[in-house]
């Protein structure tokens, strides 16, 4: 992902919280009415695997404005391979995964030369789909 693509990421994501701010709500407290969303960690729906970082806030955020009960999410490829599909006209909420990675060279080189091998910070968008739509 490039640097201006990272700044967008990072810059509407910085635009949802301001605007829930603006609204005169935190985005990252429980509103008082837990029918709205029950907020519990958000989760994909495959795995089970709990998200963390920002991507709670995110999913969080979209589950309030978006009035959902569930916190199950979902790519588009898993809720096919599941054997659902995502409703004709569904928007999904964009998500991030930042991870490293030692490139294959750079690893080979660094054993020759009796160092730690340097990482790649890498950021990517995942669009995932609130279990509802399904």
């Amino acid at each position: 992902m490039s640097t201006s693509d990272r700044q967008s990421l990072y810059g509407e994501v910085t635009a949802k919280i301001i605007a829930e701010l603006e609204e005169g709500r935190l985005p990252w407290v429980q509103p008082w009415d837990a029918t709205r969303c029950p907020c519990t960690m958000p989760h994909n729906g495959v795995s089970g695997r709990v998200y963390s970082g920002i991507n709670i806030l995110i999913l969080w955020a979209s589950g309030i404005e978006q009035g959902y009960a569930s916190q199950r999410w979902l790519t588009y490829r898993q809720a096919e391979k599941a054997g659902g599909h995502v409703r004709r006209g569904e928007k999904g909420t964009v998500i991030c995964y930042a991870d490293r990675f030692t490139p294959r060279d750079e690893a080979e080189k660094a054993r020759g030369e009796d160092r730690e091998a340097r990482t790649i910070a890498f950021l990517k968008r995942f669009t995932v789909f609130n279990g509802q739509m399904l």
